[in-house]
C-alpha cells in the first residue's frame, strides 16, 4: 500500500494500542448487557447499537461506532471463544504490523461497512469485518495451528480457505435472491483486505505467469535437441 509509511509517520501517534483488546472486552460487555438489560433479547440489542443509516441521520451518531461492539455470537460458551479469538488475532496482527497499520486496517473496514449501509439504506454489523480480520491473520500466519473443537489441530491456512469459501458462498447466495445490500456489505468489507494484500496477489500472479513462461520456453528449446538425438540413435 503506497504511502503507508508516510501516513504512519504523520498519524501514527494517534493509533490506539491494543485496539482489539478493547473491542473484545466491549463484545463481552454487550453480551452481558443483553442478558441483564434485555433478558437475552438479541434483537433489542442490535436495534439499540446496530448501524441503521436512518437513525444515524436522526442524530444517533453513536451507531457509527457501536455496531462493531456487537458480538458475533450470543451463545454462552462460544462467546468466550469468539472474544478470545478477536483479541488473539488482533494482538498477532498488531505485533506483526504495528498498531497504526492494524488501526488503519480496521478503520478502512469500518468505513467500507458504513458507506455500504448508507448507499443501500440497510442496517449492518461488524460481522463481515471480523471475517476479513481472520483472512488477514491466515494470510500472514498460514502455518499457525488452531485446535479445532479443542481437539483437532488444523493449520490456519486451511481455516482461511474455509473462511474465504464461506464469504464466496454468502455472496453467491445473496446474489441469487437479489439481496444487493448484503452483496454490497460483503464486497466493501473486503476492501481493507485487498488494499493491504492486493498488491502481493498481483505480484504472485505475475510471478506464476513468468515461471510458466520460462518453463514453456525451456521445453521449446529442449525439444529440437531431443529430436536430433533421437534421429542419431
Amino acid at each position: 500500500m503506497k504511502g503507508l509509511a508516510k501516513l504512519e509517520l504523520r498519524y501514527g501517534r494517534y493509533a490506539i494500542k491494543n485496539l482489539t483488546l478493547y473491542i473484545a472486552a466491549l463484545n463481552l460487555a454487550v453480551f452481558l448487557l443483553t442478558l441483564v438489560i434485555y433478558q437475552g433479547n438479541i434483537l433489542s440489542t442490535e436495534l439499540a447499537l446496530g448501524l441503521f443509516p436512518q437513525l444515524v441521520l436522526k442524530g444517533q451518531v453513536w451507531r457509527l461506532i457501536t455496531f462493531i461492539f456487537l458480538p458475533n455470537t450470543y451463545h454462552p460458551i462460544w462467546i468466550l471463544f469468539s472474544v478470545y479469538l478477536t483479541y488473539m488475532i488482533g494482538a498477532s496482527l498488531e505485533n506483526y504490523w504495528g498498531r497504526f497499520r492494524l488501526n488503519l486496517y480496521f478503520l478502512v473496514g469500518m468505513l467500507g461497512t458504513i458507506i455500504a449501509a448508507f448507499i443501500t439504506g440497510y442496517g449492518s454489523t461488524g460481522y463481515y469485518l471480523n471475517l476479513t480480520m481472520f483472512l488477514a491473520y491466515a494470510t500472514l500466519f498460514p502455518e499457525q495451528q488452531f485446535m479445532l473443537f479443542f481437539v483437532l489441530p488444523v493449520k490456519v491456512k486451511y481455516l482461511g480457505l474455509l473462511n474465504a469459501g464461506y464469504i464466496l458462498y454468502e455472496m453467491i447466495y445473496h446474489i441469487q435472491f437479489r439481496q444487493w445490500h448484503m452483496v454490497a456489505a460483503i464486497l466493501v468489507s473486503l476492501l481493507n483486505y485487498f488494499l493491504f494484500f492486493g498488491e502481493d496477489f498481483i505480484k504472485w500472479i505475475k510471478l506464476k505467469r513468468q515461471v510458466a513462461k520460462n518453463r514453456r520456453r525451456f521445453f521449446e528449446q529442449v525439444r529440437p535437441y531431443d529430436r536430433d538425438r533421437d534421429r542419431r540413435y
